[in-house]
């Protein structure tokens, strides 16, 4: 179990405030989803951390910028994500620690803990929805696994869809390891 000194320590951007409201669901979320050895949660906490702005960012931020532009439809991106109505680029943008995106992931993760994402996307921005499906997430795609083996290029990979900010991924997991390591 994470303790608050050692979540302080990992994601230094946070408030104390912030940190009250989310190690509890993080730990219950980690812990369900069997996150929870030191390679799994160096490796889960270094890749929310990037994907958060180290938990202060629970809701992408909207310009909409070029890039968010393509979330909306008829590109290939929006259909990618089942973004099929005009304005579900930003009713469906990347909530929650893992930045979960477009209408699809939003039905499909509220299907699997019952509840309806689709109808309340907002829900996905709270620490105690937001934390289980980026567990969830980590666990249905094998991140588990690639933790233990130590391929965290493909856990990246596997979350981003490439390798974008891996330095800073690489440099959470090291912090989160750090901290978290017996001594």
């Amino acid at each position: 179990m994470l303790n608050d000194s050692q979540l302080a320590l990992i994601m230094r951007r946070i408030s104390p405030a912030r940190r009250a409201a989310y190690l509890q669901p993080l730990n219950a979320a980690m812990q369900e989803r069997g996150i929870t050895t030191l390679a799994r949660v160096s490796a889960f906490l270094g890749q929310i951390g990037h994907e958060s702005g180290e938990l202060v960012w629970m809701e992408e931020i909207w310009g909409p910028n070029d890039a968010q532009r393509r979330y909306e439809p008829p590109t290939t991106l929006a259909q990618r994500l089942g973004n099929t109505q005009k304005g579900d680029g930003f009713r469906y943008k990347g909530r929650g620690p893992i930045q979960i995106t477009g209408r699809d992931n939003y039905k499909r993760y509220g299907e699997l803990l019952g509840l309806d994402l689709v109808g309340n996307p907002q829900q996905a921005a709270t620490p105690e929805v937001g934390f289980r499906i980026a567990a969830l997430f980590w666990q249905r795609n094998g991140l588990n696994e690639l933790a233990d083996a130590g391929d965290y290029k493909a856990i990246t990979k596997r979350i981003n869809g490439g390798f974008n900010g891996l330095d800073h991924r690489m440099l959470m997991l090291e912090r989160a390891r750090s901290v978290l390591a017996p001594t």
